[in-house]
């Protein structure tokens, strides 16, 4: 009797770690899944990103996911040319973008709208000094804590956003959905 109490522990152990090792192959299958997925309908394989400030209140909130589309599936539509043609996205005019401030890796992007593209060599804005190349004047919504463009503060400080360093779009938003994400940062 005493074997047989053995055998069915050590089946009931080997079940479990079988039972576990299926869960965590449906676990990453589901996470390629979505990510090949991802990357076929908005070209990035990590699409989402949580807002960590209050910088784009009252559009996105802190602790929204939002969906970002690769720039190079998107035409960039300016909060300027917006205007103009009645385009809005996220509440405004024009379209809010994800960027990696001064073009640097492994730094938290920034998520705020392209106000204007300016040329190398025009003013930034009105009597602000010279733009050092092309590029976008960026902005967030937020009307409080958002007084100036990025770059009269230290986000961009008198350098327009490169195309290049435009990660891409912002498309969907998801409320309250990266709070989750936010504990771990």
């Amino acid at each position: 009797m005493s074997g047989t109490n053995t055998e069915n522990s050590a089946r009931e152990e080997e079940n479990f770690w079988v039972s576990l090792g299926k869960d965590m192959l449906s676990v990453i299958a589901v996470l390629i899944t979505f990510m090949v997925l991802s990357k076929l309908a908005f070209g990035l394989w990590t699409p989402m990103v949580a807002v960590e400030s209050g910088s784009m209140e009252p559009h996105m909130q802190v602790g929204d996911i939002i969906f970002i589309k690769n720039i190079d599936r998107v035409n960039l539509v300016t909060n300027e040319e917006g205007a103009s043609s009645g385009y809005m996205s996220f509440g405004d005019y024009g379209d809010v973008i994800l960027y990696r401030p001064y073009g640097q890796e492994g730094v938290t992007p920034i998520i705020h709208r392209a106000m204007y593209y300016v040329e190398a060599g025009q003013p930034m804005w009105e009597n602000g000094p010279i733009a050092p190349y092309s590029g976008y004047i960026t902005k967030g919504d937020n009307p409080v804590t958002n007084k100036h463009f990025d770059q009269e503060g230290q986000i961009s400080y008198h350098v327009p956003v490169k195309e290049e360093w435009v990660i891409g779009t912002a498309q969907y938003r998801i409320p309250y959905a990266g709070h989750v994400r936010l504990l771990f940062s």
